[in-house]
C-alpha cells in the first residue's frame, strides 16, 4: 500500500545513488522528499552553542542552513556532487552567498579551512552502504582532534534506499575508532520520510 504522506515516486532513468545523475534526475524533477526546505530546530540550537566555528556541510542539496550559517557570521562552505543540487542551493541563497556552495565530491574535497564541525544531514543515509567506511574515514582526515562530527542520523536497517538506514551498532562500530559520541539526543520534528528514526548524534575526533 503506497504512503499518503510520500509524493509519488516518477519513473527515473538513473537508479545508481552513487552516481551525480541519481540525483540530479530527482532535482531537476523536484522529487526530493528528504529536503526539509528550512532549518531544523536541533541544528540551530547546536550551531549557536558553537557560534563562529567553520563549518563544512557535504551533500548539501538546497543548502537552507548554509545560509542560516553564513547570516550568523560562520565561516562553512556547503557541497554536492549533483549540479542541480547545487543549482538549486545557489537559487536559494542568492548571488551574495552563492560561492558557499561549490560542486564537489566529499571524499576528494578540501576545503579552504579545517573545519570546527561538519554537519551531517541526510548525506550518510544517500550513500551507498560500500561507502560507509570511506566516510569514516574521510570524517576523521578532514577534522583535527577535539572537532566535531554532528547532526542527523537515520536509525534502523532498511531493506532498499536511499535513504539507507543504519543499525546503531554498526554506526557506532564505524565512528568509534576515530570519534567519541558526547550527545544523542531524540528529535522531535522530523519530516515523513525520517519520522520516527532520526537521532541528532555529535561525535568529537579523539586526539
Amino acid at each position: 500500500m503506497s504512503d499518503p504522506t510520500q509524493p509519488a515516486m516518477p519513473d527515473f532513468e538513473s537508479r545508481d545513488p552513487n552516481s551525480p545523475a541519481f540525483w540530479d534526475e530527482r532535482f531537476e524533477r523536484q522529487f526530493t522528499p528528504w529536503d526539509q526546505a528550512g532549518v531544523p530546530s536541533a541544528f540551530q540550537s547546536f550551531a549557536a552553542r558553537h557560534a563562529s566555528a567553520a563549518v563544512l556541510i557535504p551533500g548539501c542539496g538546497s543548502a537552507y542552513e548554509a545560509l542560516w550559517l553564513a547570516e550568523h557570521d560562520n565561516p562553512v562552505r556547503a557541497i554536492d556532487f549533483s549540479a542541480a543540487a547545487v543549482a538549486a542551493a545557489h537559487a536559494q541563497l542568492g548571488a551574495q552567498h552563492a560561492p558557499l556552495v561549490e560542486q564537489a565530491d566529499f571524499f576528494t574535497y578540501t576545503p579552504p579551512f579545517t573545519p570546527g564541525w561538519i554537519y551531517e544531514r541526510a548525506f550518510f543515509c544517500a550513500l551507498p552502504l560500500a561507502r560507509r567506511a570511506d566516510y569514516a574515514q574521510r570524517m576523521a582526515d578532514l577534522l583535527p582532534a577535539g572537532a566535531l562530527l554532528a547532526g542527523f542520523y537515520f536509525i534502523g536497517a532498511t531493506p532498499k534506499g536511499p535513504p539507507f538506514g543504519v543499525e546503531r551498532a554498526e554506526l557506532d562500530a564505524l565512528l568509534a575508532p576515530y570519534f567519541e559520541l558526547i550527545e544523542d539526543e531524540a528529535v522531535h520534528d522530523s519530516i515523513a520520510v525520517f519520522a520516527g528514526r532520526e537521532r541528532w548524534l555529535t561525535w568529537r575526533r579523539r586526539g
